[in-house]
């Protein structure tokens, strides 16, 4: 088995040396296995040291020059060469066991795909709060965080992978489809809890509640179609860090 860990990166070099590091210990869960493993970084057209750190920590660093999270994970897979391909944001640090646990679900031959349950180290009580409730809908609902999906990269590229129209929200329009092949085909859609990655909560500690809120009723009145607005979803765009 050949895994492939896909990373975008926009302007993270504050965060991603540790990231990286956290990344290539994990990596470890594959080797134990004897399966190869390669971390490649999409620069998704930063101005900083992402890719300098990047290279530096032995990651293959490719370039997308369209900023947008859907095309940046599309470049990274497109030069994959794994059969299993991992998407992890540049500010999430996953640990030896969640990896390992998400071997055991590509090993065991049903599962498709899957993502995992969040943990905010060190935050407030409101961001607990929050990412509780996204872990029950997660699990509820099979719907992955962007900031780790799993999947096969067969059904990825059967799917077209994530939909370029969207600015954001497009981890759950893959799953959605992934849903749907998994059922087709007979196989799972799994959403891993054992091990939470470790992410940051910047987006909940540099926006306040109430940009949060008028993204959600701009998104909700317009029936989604924010989404498919770069200018319209600040809160991935606009570069606070």
């Amino acid at each position: 088995m050949r895994i492939s860990i896909v990373v975008p990166a926009f302007n993270e070099e504050r965060l991603f040396a540790d990231s990286l590091r956290s990344m290539r210990s994990a990596m470890e869960a594959f080797a134990e296995r004897g399966w190869p493993a390669e971390l490649i970084v999409c620069d998704n057209n930063s101005d900083d040291r992402t890719a300098e750190i990047a290279r530096a920590a032995g990651a293959r660093v490719v370039f997308e020059p369209v900023n947008q999270i859907a095309r940046a994970r599309n470049t990274g897979a497109a030069h994959a060469a794994g059969e299993w391909l991992i998407f992890i944001d540049a500010d999430s640090q996953p640990s030896r066991e969640l990896f390992a646990e998400a071997a055991e679900a590509m090993q065991g031959g049903r599962c498709l795909a899957g993502g995992a349950t969040l943990a905010f180290p060190g935050c407030s009580a409101v961001a607990r709060g929050w990412v509780a409730l996204w872990n029950a809908v997660s699990r509820m609902t099979r719907w992955a965080a962007g900031s780790f999906v799993f999947c096969e990269a067969a059904a990825f590229r059967e799917l077209g992978g994530f939909n370029e129209q969207l600015y954001a929200g497009e981890e759950i329009d893959l799953f959605r489809r992934l849903k749907r092949l998994a059922r087709r085909k007979a196989r799972t859609v799994v959403i891993l809890h054992r091990h939470p990655l470790h992410t940051s909560d910047r987006k909940l500690r540099l926006y306040t509640r109430r940009e949060h809120l008028a993204f959600l009723l701009r998104t909700c009145a317009s029936a989604g179609r924010t989404l498919r607005r770069r200018d319209q979803c600040s809160v991935w765009y606009d570069g606070r860090r």
